[in-house]
């Protein structure tokens, strides 16, 4: 019988490409939902691409069980490996089976999709990256929906990848998630000889180190009358007279939280203006629509309003920003127990959570709910 000896398969570069992008991927699945932690999103996302740009580097230049041309199997071997599960005499692989080489395939494919939609859709529906100003707020619908499909399809594929790794290992009696770790493999036979390749891996996780520490260092210095606000929404227009007139009983919102026709109406009835009489002369009335006009939420000049203006139905003339389907929907899960607070009070008080309220600009990330 051949003796059983330990030698090396995974390289330190792979091990750690693979369990980097692990964490890179679950740190962008937690935080896709939460407006809040966009930042945290994106620079996950960026940090998933660049690792993915290295292992096809690597699949090229790496060790030997770490080329691609190693584990380039036809599909036919692939669904023949996957049905000799279920009877008997399974081969056994140094490195990637056949089945688990398709995998990575798929997943190296769909890592790609995800990321490129991922910057396409923050140049276009967020306006920020390489692509702001690139790509409208109405093109990154597709981008959206195709980032949604594969974030999904990603999901899958980890679980069915996952559940062939803990068959494998239960069939040839071999721990391949401690493989993952060590970079070891017990086997019989000849193997080729495969270096460590340290100065890269060290490398590789010193310029993870850094970017992560650039990306983030600004939360250190973040206090709460100076809040880190990782995106900056565009410089929207501002008018003296409409931030007077506004401001002088509550926060001068934005033209662009609301439609033009919704303006008009609450203009026109100035003299009963929710029980109040804003007593405005013509000329005042003149410039105020007009800077209405010019900013409504018709003109998309953010994510806001392009989102209010997309809720809002051409039948429905909203008199209220908190009236607004798109409003409702992004704050459904706030309690009452939260508008209560003393820091809060009011739904009307926007500037309480968003720190850039008073520009119009309702980024994102630029919002957090006082404790």
């Amino acid at each position: 019988m051949a003796q059983l000896k330990e030698e090396r398969v995974w390289d330190l570069p792979t091990r750690l490409f693979h369990w980097l992008m692990v964490l890179a991927f679950a740190l962008a699945w937690a935080t896709y939902d939460n407006s809040r932690h966009l930042d945290i999103h994106t620079i996950s996302g960026y940090t998933f691409f660049g690792l993915l740009l290295f292992r096809l580097i690597w699949g090229v230049v790496g060790s030997h069980y770490a080329r691609f041309s190693e584990f380039s199997y036809a599909p036919g071997e692939a669904w023949s490996y996957i049905r000799s599960l279920f009877g008997s005499g399974v081969k056994h692989y140094i490195g990637h089976n056949p089945a688990g080489a398709w995998a990575i395939f798929i997943l190296l494919t769909l890592g790609l999709l995800l990321a490129v939609s991922g910057v396409l859709l923050l140049g276009g529906e967020e306006q920020q990256g390489p692509f702001a100003g690139y790509i409208s707020f109405d093109q990154s619908v597709p981008f959206s929906m195709l980032h949604e499909a594969v974030a999904w399809a990603m999901i899958v594929l980890v679980a069915v990848h996952v559940g062939g790794v803990v068959i494998e290992s239960i069939l040839h009696r071999e721990n391949l998630v401690g493989a993952m770790f060590r970079g070891t493999k017990w086997i019989t036979g000849e193997s080729a000889m495969v270096p460590a390749h340290r100065l890269v891996a060290s490398m590789m996780f010193i310029t993870v180190i850094i970017w992560g520490g650039l990306s983030l260092n600004t939360y250190l210095v973040a206090t709460n009358d100076q809040p880190y606000l990782p995106f900056k929404g565009p410089s929207l227009a501002m008018n003296e007279q409409w931030n007077e007139e506004c401001g002088a009983c509550h926060l001068a919102f934005h033209p662009g939280l609301l439609p033009i026709r919704a303006w008009q109406h609450l203009f026109a009835q100035q003299e009963d203006h929710f029980q109040e009489d804003l007593m405005l002369d013509e000329e005042t009335l003149i410039e105020l629509m007009n800077y209405a006009r010019e900013n409504s939420a018709e003109k998309r000049q953010t994510e806001a309003a392009w989102k209010i203006n997309r809720s809002v139905m051409k039948n429905e003339t909203p008199l209220k920003i908190t009236e607004v389907a798109y409003w409702k929907e992004k704050h459904a899960d706030i309690t009452d127990a939260v508008w209560q607070q003393e820091s809060i009070q009011s739904k009307a008080n926007c500037g309480a959570c968003h720190h850039d309220a008073e520009q119009g600009t309702f980024q994102d990330a630029a919002m957090k709910i006082p404790e």
